[in-house]
């Protein structure tokens, strides 16, 4: 039977990684309360909320997938920190660019904010332009 074998970065990411569980699961318990009228919000906001709730989670599975690949490509140097890390900084800056863009008191449109979710794109499209190149030259 083979065994995986990740190295001790993408372990160790791997694990970070997991921890942001958590965040999700309180921003699952947040669309609970907006869902019951306990959180004052407009439609915009909503669709805001649910928007980076659901990346969050799709994302960090995705990282996760990712991290079980990167150490099978030849990257070296920062094309192979770029695929290792190109998912779970997407994950992080697409769900804070969906809330952070929708706050503030009555929000209809995203306010300046919105950069961070465009630089989260920029980063899941580099990452996974990156670990899939990798794979494919591997």
């Amino acid at each position: 039977m083979q065994t995986l074998a990740l190295s001790t970065e993408s372990r160790v990411i791997a694990g970070l990684v997991l921890l942001t569980v958590v965040t999700i699961q309180v921003g699952g318990w947040f669309l609970t309360r907006i869902a019951q009228g306990a959180v004052p919000m407009t439609d915009f906001q909503k669709s805001s909320a649910r928007a980076g709730h659901g990346h969050a989670g799709v994302l960090v599975i995705l990282s996760l997938v990712g991290l079980l690949y990167v150490d099978a490509t030849g990257l070296t140097g920062a094309w192979l920190w770029i695929a290792r890390l190109g998912l779970p900084v997407a994950a992080v800056l697409m769900s804070a660019g969906f809330f952070a863009s929708s706050a503030g008191r009555n929000a209809t449109r995203p306010n300046s904010f919105v950069w961070v979710l465009w630089a989260g794109a920029l980063s899941l499209a580099a990452g996974v332009v990156s670990l899939g190149v990798g794979l494919l030259t591997a």
